[in-house]
């Protein structure tokens, strides 16, 4: 039933008409409800929650890119993701340039291969810095060299493992690369008219730049679609148990072997008595027999302890702990 209208309302309303501040005309426009149209052929398999949640897995991801991949190119890597969206496979593969890397990914235990794509200057870059060199691209562009494919390979590999952490609240993944093609025509993996949703993040190196492109075709998705969204996403995270890393830290902590040492006192002499100095030589010291001796802890001062024995060893006896705050 719709909402029911004061008699001010309606004198209200019927005054704006009689006025020309309202055109009754309009107001029927208005009411007219705008129909999309719906392509059968392309249909849209990814809802706008769908792709807000493949952007919440793979920003987990870009932040496991950004601390993994310096171990291995000895340089500043910044990962993060720009976009996501649903596109038919056919526009994603025809906008894809020649030379290209394409990463051929079985996205096992789901059936299907999955396509990271990763920009020819990031490409060129990580070869140069794999090599020893700053990771500077080539200036004019070539295909990849069999011995440049080897080494791109190693960092495909550990790009594929690391998709196993970002996932773990869908499906337990176990990735493994197939294969690299540096040509988009060889890496039809499912039918131009399926949909797929691409995300693009924007990786730097350094100074170089370039985009990674990840293709995630429905088909390969669709046993676990009704998991990618955010209501299922949150209440699968499980919230970590410090307590137990805090017990092997401490254990670890008590077993560690710290140097301790006491010094007895300070002295200066000139380098003429140092050169000359004989067994049974005797320095002065800044101390007495009385003081209280400084005790380092490695190198920061810890305690003030007074000279003695303990059986035929020389040793003190701690009288005053030192506080950081002291």
């Amino acid at each position: 039933m719709g909402d029911v209208l004061s008699q001010s309302e309606i004198d209200n309303l019927l005054a704006a008409l009689s006025s020309g501040e309202l055109d009754a005309e309009e107001m029927k426009e208005s009411d007219t409800k705008v129909i999309k149209n719906y392509d059968f052929n392309r249909p849209s398999k990814f809802s706008k929650e769908h792709l807000r949640t493949l952007e919440i897995i793979f920003e987990h991801y870009s932040r496991l890119l950004s601390t993994s991949l310096p171990v291995y190119l000895r340089k500043n890597v910044q990962v993060e993701v720009i976009n996501s969206e649903a596109q038919v496979y056919s526009e994603f593969s025809n906008a894809l340039s020649n030379p290209v890397l394409l990463g051929i990914i079985d996205f096992s235990p789901l059936v299907g291969n999955i396509i990271i794509e990763i920009a020819d200057n990031i490409g060129y870059a990580i070869v140069d810095r794999m090599l020893g060199g700053n990771g500077i691209p080539l200036e004019k562009t070539r295909d990849f060299s069999e011995i440049e494919l080897v080494i791109i390979e190693r960092i495909f590999t550990v790009v594929t493992n690391l998709l196993m952490e970002p996932w773990a609240n869908v499906v337990q993944l176990q990735p493994r690369l197939q294969r690299i093609e540096t040509n988009s025509q060889f890496a039809q993996i499912i039918s131009p008219s399926e949909m797929a949703s691409i995300i693009t993040m924007n990786m730097k190196i350094g100074n170089i730049e370039g985009m990674i492109n990840v293709c995630l075709p429905y088909e390969v998705l669709e046993p676990v679609i009704d998991k990618l969204n955010t209501k299922y996403w949150y209440s699968t995270v499980k919230v970590s148990d410090t307590s137990a890393y805090h017990n092997q830290i401490e254990v670890a902590i008590a077993k560690a072997r710290i140097p301790v040492k006491c010094e007895l006192g300070r002295s200066t002499i000139s380098l003429n008595d140092f050169i000359n100095i004989q067994k049974g030589d005797i320095i002065k010291l800044n101390t007495k027999t009385s003081d209280e001796l400084c005790v380092y802890v490695g190198n920061i001062k810890k305690f003030l302890a007074l000279p003695g024995t303990s059986s035929d060893s020389y040793a003190v006896r701690i009288s005053q702990v030192i506080r950081e705050e002291e």
